[in-house]
């Protein structure tokens, strides 16, 4: 039923959560997981625009990746153990949007993902991303809750 997964992950409690959901549905036919952390461009792009702070922007960036590639690789290592063949993503850009767009083109049978649950006024007003991608979605969404 759902063969492949799609896993986008931002590392968090909450995501590591998702990640233990992901190892129950071995058992029901799940074979490859698709590993997707997306680095928010509009972060770096706000830090940049700060006039106060003087930080090293592509230090900054690349600090973001290498920490990105080892909490991937750890997490490919765990799935692996699993028994799950295992292909990894690090994408720069809108997560919600790259999360579809890695839908779409890796044609997975769902997405599994994690949601913080927050209720604040800009994520009403905005959307969370496991809300944006429930909404647009084209395949099932698991959404893991704290």
């Amino acid at each position: 039923m759902f063969e492949k997964i799609l896993y986008p992950t931002d590392f968090s409690d909450v995501s590591k959560k998702a990640l233990d959901y992901i190892k129950t549905l071995k058992d029901a036919g799940a074979k490859e997981v698709v590993v997707l952390h997306v680095i928010d461009e509009r972060e770096m792009d706000h830090i940049a625009h700060l006039p106060e702070v003087s930080i090293d922007i592509e230090e900054l960036e690349k600090k973001r990746e290498e920490h990105a590639r080892e909490e991937i690789g750890a997490i490919e290592k765990e799935l692996k153990e699993s028994g799950f063949a295992v292909k990894t993503r690090i994408e720069k850009g809108i997560p919600f949007r790259d999360i579809l767009k890695a839908e779409e083109e890796e044609n997975v049978s769902v997405v599994v993902i994690g949601s913080h649950g927050k209720s604040c006024i800009s994520e009403m007003l905005l959307g969370s991303v496991s809300e944006k991608v429930i909404r647009k979605s084209s395949k099932p969404v698991l959404v893991v809750r704290r």
